[in-house]
């Protein structure tokens, strides 16, 4: 069923009906149901994310139990708000494991939560699976239950770098990132500069890098250092809604050179703050790509989210809308397939089922294409450096996460 979920998004409205009408009473008959959590900032710094990873796993849950549910038992996403805050996340999950006894967690989604809440996945033996952590050894340091539907920064940025310096003859650059964000702080502080090197690019502010705090809105300063340092680009480490301050920044100063950054710029919100600077980055999925099921995806989940109150008009579903449906998609195969139970007295076996599953898990289809595991607990799937520039993304390159690069 879950396949099929993914292959057939769009489902027309008088076929759900008919099925929605059947199914609710054959999942009532014996009140069995399939708890699945998951951990969002539905506030704080990055509550837009959060909104809308919530909407997208409302419009799941509602999509699998009008077909009938998992195995014929209702499907329930639990869902608790971590506010940014690494320990509210790993609260969050003491709590769904603990008291609300699901199956297994969608999140968190940053690195700085991951981070604190991997261990506690560990200790209570249940799987957690982020829909964006990509700071590199989040999940290969909490082993086994730790997963992550995201590609190591540093994997993406092999691709992204040489794409920069080769179209924009680039020979130096500035780095500011987010000081209060680990992937952030990772990708400007350790993974770009070291890979730029190895392309013969100068660091300008190699050792002195530029910072501002996560929330900062004057960051003037900061882009009239940048700016006395005439760099041929910008390394920006930050989430899109924090790149926007120093992009929009840089603008009204005049200085519109290429940025690059690494999978938390991807947002339709970044294109729109300056559509005059080229912005290089990767994504797994982007809401314009060509993708097929992608395309499906984004013309069911974005009336939903331009319905959704506190969010802007012009929101497109982002990367990790799409990685938390495949999250929680890839659990509900897992139940359907290993064996799970639902039971509670078999609570422990069928979380282990399902670490075993995806642990072992081959060509899932997502949304952007198959996806598999590797031993650190991170996805192997396509992924693309884009180009944003006159609002709108465009694939530059096509790569793929696996060793063996087939994706």
């Amino acid at each position: 069923m879950t396949q099929s979920i993914l292959k057939g998004i769009a489902v027309g409205a008088l076929a759900l009906a008919a099925v929605a009408a059947a199914a609710p009473s054959a999942m009532a008959q014996d009140g069995k149901q399939i708890r699945i959590g998951a951990i969002v900032p539905s506030s704080g710094p990055f509550a837009e994310w959060g909104r809308t990873n919530t909407v997208t796993l409302k419009m799941l849950e509602d999509k699998v139990n009008a077909a009938g549910g998992v195995n014929g038992a209702k499907l329930e996403i639990v869902i608790y708000d971590d506010a940014t805050k690494p320990a509210q996340a790993a609260n969050s999950l003491r709590k769904l494991a603990g008291d609300d006894n699901v199956l297994a967690v969608a999140g968190p989604l940053t690195s700085s939560a991951c981070e604190v809440t991997f261990p506690v996945a560990n200790q209570m033996e249940i799987v957690a699976m982020s829909q964006a952590s990509s700071k590199p050894g989040v999940a290969a340091n909490n082993r086994p239950w730790a997963f992550r539907n995201t590609v190591d920064e540093a994997i993406l940025a092999e691709e992204s770098v040489p794409y920069l310096v080769d179209t924009f003859d680039v020979k130096d650059v500035a780095v500011i990132y987010d000081a209060k964000d680990a992937v952030s702080t990772a990708i400007a502080t350790k993974i770009m500069p070291g890979i730029l090197k190895e392309h013969g690019v100068e660091v300008l502010n190699d050792g002195d890098f530029l910072s501002f705090n996560t929330g900062e809105l004057d960051v003037s300063a900061q882009v009239t250092k940048i700016i006395s340092l005439d760099p041929d680009a910008v390394v920006i480490g930050a989430d899109y809604s924090e790149a926007i301050t120093v992009i929009r920044e840089m603008r009204r100063q005049g200085f519109v050179k290429p940025v690059i950054g690494g999978t938390p710029l991807i947002s339709s919100a970044i294109l729109h703050a300056a559509p005059d600077i080229p912005i290089i980055a990767p994504a797994t999925f982007y809401a314009s790509m060509d993708e097929p099921r992608a395309k499906e995806f984004v013309a069911e989940l974005q009336p939903l989210l331009k319905e959704t109150s506190g969010l802007p008009e012009s929101i497109e579903p982002s990367m990790y809308d799409a990685n938390i449906y495949e999250n929680v998609s890839m659990f509900i195969e897992a139940v359907e397939k290993a064996g799970v139970t639902g039971n509670p007295d078999d609570l422990a076996a069928d979380r282990t089922k399902i670490r075993d599953y995806i642990t072992n898990l081959k060509g899932f289809e997502g949304l952007g294409g198959p996806i598999s595991f590797n031993k650190d607990g991170d996805a192997e799937k396509a992924f693309f450096i884009v180009r944003g520039e006159g609002e709108k993304w465009t694939t530059v390159v096509h790569g793929c996460s696996s060793q063996g690069g087939d994706c």
